[in-house]
């Protein structure tokens, strides 16, 4: 089968032949979303538009603020917070309306107006929670990974050999094997979705029993009537029990190159 932009990607991570190839592409993805938003983009029309309106998450933030770019995240978060001021002083506006007139509304808790003035007080609270919530980069990451999973399933019916080894490999996380079961029943025959769930689910059940040994003799390995047993394959099987329940999120990066 012929390779291209979107299938190379996937290809190189099933490769790796990790504990779950999405993971690992998410993350390479994720940490070249991170260098171009500080990168060129940061003078891109198109992309202040979109980080002056959505701005990063926390976890973004924490993860550009590391990149040893202060500058490009500054420049970021320069007109970012100079919206945001304007939408925060427009909501003090509304709350502080509101408030009023619920403070002078007689019975403000049973009356119809008091309850309005509460909801709309509500209403003005759940938009600033909004405003800290949005992200630029979670929403480029999570397109990218769409396209993505839509590639894996245009390589599992058309490639024998990308379909055989994803049968053979450790599996996927929790979270991606979500991903997959979901976006599977609207790109698979009836008979096709039937033999995938089949191979997913024994590949996880397989893989999980794996994990679990895996955790069970960590621990046996601090009892002392086990400390002259070999470890197997247990050193690092917290990061990888807790990457396999929750997605990649500790120890080693999932891309070898990027460590």
């Amino acid at each position: 089968m012929k390779y291209h932009i979107d299938t190379i990607p996937v290809w190189d991570s099933m490769k790796l032949n990790g504990e779950c190839f999405l993971c690992a592409l998410a993350r390479k993805t994720e940490l070249g979303e991170a260098e171009r938003y500080l990168g060129a983009s940061v003078m891109e029309p198109d992309t202040r538009i979109q980080v002056n309106e959505l701005g990063f998450c926390r976890k973004h933030h924490a993860m550009l603020y590391g990149m040893s770019n202060r500058l490009g995240h500054a420049l970021m978060l320069e007109s970012h917070t100079a919206v945001t001021r304007d939408k925060i002083k427009k909501a003090a506006e509304s709350l502080k309306h509101s408030a009023a007139e619920y403070a002078k509304t007689p019975l403000a808790r049973l009356s119809k107006n008091g309850q309005r003035h509460l909801e709309s007080i509500q209403k003005t609270a759940d938009e600033l929670a909004k405003l800290s919530e949005s992200c630029v980069m979670c929403n480029s990451i999570s397109e990218n990974m769409s396209r993505y999973l839509k590639t894996f399933f245009h390589l599992y019916k058309n490639d024998s050999e990308f379909r055989d080894r994803f049968a053979s490999s450790l599996g996927v996380c929790l979270p991606h094997m979500a991903d997959l079961i979901k976006q599977a029943a609207g790109e698979l025959s009836p008979k096709e979705l039937d033999t995938f769930v089949q191979t997913l689910t024994s590949m996880e059940e397989k893989n999980m029993d794996r994990i679990q040994e895996d955790i069970s003799w960590f621990i046996k390995k601090f009892d002392y009537r086990f400390q002259n047993e070999p470890w197997k394959n247990s050193r690092d099987a917290v990061p990888r029990t807790v990457n396999k329940l929750r997605g990649w999120c500790v120890g080693p990066e999932p891309n070898p190159e990027e460590n």
